[in-house]
């Protein structure tokens, strides 16, 4: 748990789906496009160290002293448009995304995934543009995007994509999965 000293407090509540598999993490976690650090809060709060990507940092001001908090300031469409990965090199352990696509990002966020750990995914889906934004096609997951992204790489542990009330309506797709030790299945139920 986090020390007190370190004072993590929760602005929103962490996405559904990233409660729902949580305990599936250890370690490291690397929460890409982190925004006000719902996940990485919530993650530190476990007792898990994060790295957390955005370029806006402001909204983790608060904790950017927490000892397992490590903050990387850095424009993640700009510097994949020159053809680099602006994620840390090595696979890091767990990696979160939430709210958020650029498709030229998505072969490096797989790639980041650490052996034996976990992707966790969701963002907003073909659909979403009838109840709001994002609108734009560009920001939108196809249907079964996510499972090709990963299905070369990663053993999928669960996969939607779907209509939710919550937190407002909206059509998202999410996806769980896994970085196997050795390419074995792991002894997980597929559930999509």
């Amino acid at each position: 748990m986090i020390k007190s000293s370190e004072n993590i407090k929760f602005h929103d509540k962490p996405s559904s789906w990233v409660i729902r598999f949580a305990p599936l993490i250890t370690g490291e976690v690397l929460d890409v496009a982190c925004g006000k650090g719902r996940h990485t809060r919530f993650f530190l709060s476990k007792g898990n160290s994060v790295t957390a990507v955005d370029k806006d940092l402001s909204g983790l001001n608060d904790i950017e002293s927490c000892s397992r908090l490590k903050l990387i300031k850095i424009d993640l469409e700009k510097k994949t448009n020159k053809g680099k990965n602006p994620l840390p090199i090595r696979p890091v352990g767990s990696v979160v995304v939430t709210n958020y696509l650029w498709r030229p990002l998505l072969p490096h966020i797989v790639s980041s995934v650490a052996k034996g750990h976990f992707l966790i995914y969701e963002t907003f889906a073909t659909g979403n543009e009838v109840f709001g934004k994002p609108k734009n096609p560009d920001y939108l997951l196809n249907p079964r995007e996510l499972i090709e992204a990963v299905q070369d790489e990663l053993f999928i542990v669960a996969y939607e994509n779907l209509f939710s009330q919550e937190p407002r309506p909206s059509v998202l797709q999410r996806i769980c999965a896994v970085r196997t030790r050795n390419n074995l299945k792991p002894e997980v139920q597929l559930i999509y």
